[in-house]
């Protein structure tokens, strides 16, 4: 379409509203602006077992290459900020986002409902919610939705980090908002706050390195060198957004189903130990913990207590010591070791 669609981009941004994201933004479809800084990531190695970061290069850089005849890239911010903590009872930690159902289910819903409306108004999409080849950050700066941290988190002035992006990819040539300026300014509270030194320089993240990597997207064995610390976290680490300080404006999310599963974080950790494949499928059903199977939750939920376990734990962890996945195993006696170590056994 060749006509600058001025007078639709209004109507854009309240369907956007009206289906629950809480900002929508545009930028151009062209070439990433950070596409040399990406291509270099890669090219170091940084992406761990992320394998499929490595690949597409082209199409990961340029949505013109996703979807010919692209002209626009509409960004979305869905909060899931809930406000509390998660329950102070629980002895482990688990990713604000992971607290309840996927995101990605909810939010495709939506997208779906937003492609569906655009189609009507003489567009082509594609769309997605950190599934697709596309480098969403880059273009929600562009877009003036937020800007790139030095933790490499987006920041939104009025969300902080709590926030959730999402893109349609369109053949609509809308009007571009403004880019974002970077607001960081001297400050690294995240940086400060990695528990692993993740955040090797200012925008710089080595994967490879992160708790929520470690503990998400790697299936192997955690590195020694990490596992204390991990500390108590099971499923991902907020502490590089919870340092933010523009958390301050954070607002209270109306998605009810981001609110904390009481299913979920009424189990100690040694009530986890005893999951089985099913009983696994069951508890996390709809969760994102799903995703990552039993085999690498346990070995996550085994470094957590040999990092705060006690006495009482050991049972349950020696348990798995003749576990028949290896994996499990060698986590458990680590667990084991650390625990003895700590007491004086």
């Amino acid at each position: 379409m060749d006509v600058l669609m001025s007078d639709f981009k209004p109507q854009l941004i309240a369907k956007a509203l009206e289906l629950g994201f809480a900002d929508c933004r545009v930028a151009e479809a062209k070439a990433a602006p950070h596409r040399a800084l990406y291509e270099q990531w890669v090219a170091d190695g940084k992406y761990g077992d992320m394998a499929w970061m490595a690949r597409n290069l082209e199409r990961r850089t340029d949505p013109r290459v996703v979807l010919p005849g692209a002209k626009s890239v509409v960004v979305l911010a869905l909060n899931y900020f809930q406000g509390d903590p998660q329950p102070s009872d629980s002895d482990y930690r688990i990713a604000r986002y992971a607290w309840n159902e996927d995101y990605h289910d909810i939010i495709e819903k939506k997208l779906k409902a937003m492609d569906a409306w655009m189609i009507e108004q003489g567009g082509i999409q594609r769309y997605y919610v950190d599934t697709g080849p596309v480098l969403e950050r880059d273009f929600a700066s562009e877009a003036g939705l937020g800007w790139g941290g030095k933790s490499t988190m987006q920041i939104h002035r009025k969300l902080g980090t709590w926030f959730f992006l999402a893109e349609l990819i369109t053949t609509l040539e809308l009007a571009p908002d403004t880019t974002a300026k970077d607001m960081c300014g001297k400050c690294t509270r995240c940086i400060d706050a990695c528990p692993t030194q993740a955040i090797t320089a200012p925008q710089s993240m080595d994967a490879r390195r992160c708790v929520s990597y470690l503990t998400i997207e790697s299936k192997g064995p955690i590195p020694l060198e990490f596992r204390r610390a991990m500390g108590d976290r099971i499923y991902g680490c907020d502490d590089c957004l919870t340092a933010c300080p523009w958390n301050k404006f954070a607002q209270i999310s109306h998605e009810a189903t981001f609110q904390a599963r009481e299913t979920i974080f009424n189990h100690r950790l040694t009530d986890f130990l005893k999951l089985t494949d099913d009983s696994f499928r069951a508890l996390f059903a709809k969760s994102p913990i799903k995703r990552i199977k039993r085999p690498a939750f346990i070995r996550n939920v085994c470094v957590a207590l040999g990092n705060t376990g006690t006495m009482a734990d050991l049972p349950a962890l020696e348990a798995l010591l003749t576990d028949e996945n290896a994996m499990i195993s060698e986590h458990a006696a680590w667990a084991v070791a650390e625990i003895k170590l700590r007491i004086n056994l």
